[in-house]
């Protein structure tokens, strides 16, 4: 009598021959592969959006960032992954993140430095002041972005431990418009302060409307928040992460 077939764990395991003839790997699992795709979404649209940021627009409030058309899917996402995969794969994300900002940084500064040829598309001007940027404004975005993503993240697991993992749009919409008032400070007071053409209520009202915006971002997207957490747990048979249970230090 054959051995019975081994019992199905969580992580299928692949056992096709490599070409290296190494050790066959494992099939990432559903949630693993969620985490994959999420996390992308999140790091290109931080990436874009401080590549394009210079760009602004109008609005009936005045001049804003194009960057903020790309920059509120982090938002939704942070909470996303908040949600299932609990304090520590937020942070996870929001340091692959600005690590990856910093290499994407990094590189714009060094190929705008190379010589340009006759034949490029773009001048040697051109392209230093669309992709070279500047030191001041990638430190203040990435130290704004930290920042905000933090709190974020605190406020979130804050608002999920109290409410028992209950009312989604609390803490989703709660974090986001308490840690987006610290981002939107923290980049604007760092790149503008000290600009000399720039007076400090210019700077105030460009932190207001540019906060106002974010703050309806917020309460609009919280539908979407709803449907993307229905998506995964109806799709992909996912549940949200259970809620942080608080801890009493006895001191004695």
């Amino acid at each position: 009598m054959s051995d019975p077939s081994p019992a199905p764990t969580e992580m299928a395991t692949d056992t096709s021959v490599t070409p290296g003839g190494g050790r066959p790997g494992h099939v990432l699992d559903v949630k693993s592969k969620l985490f994959v795709v999420l996390s992308c979404v999140f790091v290109t649209c931080l990436v874009l959006g401080d590549v394009i940021g210079g760009k602004a627009f109008a609005t009936a409030v005045g001049p804003v960032s194009v960057g903020l058309i790309l920059f509120p899917v982090t938002f939704l996402l942070t909470d996303v992954i908040n949600d299932y995969y609990g304090r520590a794969g937020a942070r996870f994300v929001t340091l692959v993140a600005a690590g990856m900002a910093a290499l994407a940084y990094f590189a714009l500064v060094a190929t705008a430095a190379l010589p340009t040829d006759e034949s490029s598309y773009f001048t040697g001007p051109e392209f230093t002041k669309i992709f070279g940027g500047s030191s001041k404004l990638f430190i203040a975005s990435i130290l704004a972005f930290l920042f905000g993503q933090f709190l974020d993240i605190s406020v979130f697991q804050f608002w999920k431990r109290l409410t028992q993992s209950r009312h989604l749009w609390l803490r989703a919409t709660g974090s986001t418009i308490l840690s987006q008032l610290v981002d939107t400070v923290t980049i604007n007071a760092i790149f503008w302060g000290g600009v000399a053409d720039k007076t400090p209520r210019w700077v105030a009202e460009k932190i207001g409307r540019e906060y106002v915006i974010k703050v309806i971002i917020a309460l609009a997207l919280t539908p979407l928040v709803y449907a993307l957490h229905s998506l995964i747990e109806r799709t992909l048979g996912l549940t949200p992460a259970k809620h942080e249970v608080a801890t009493v230090r006895v001191v004695g």
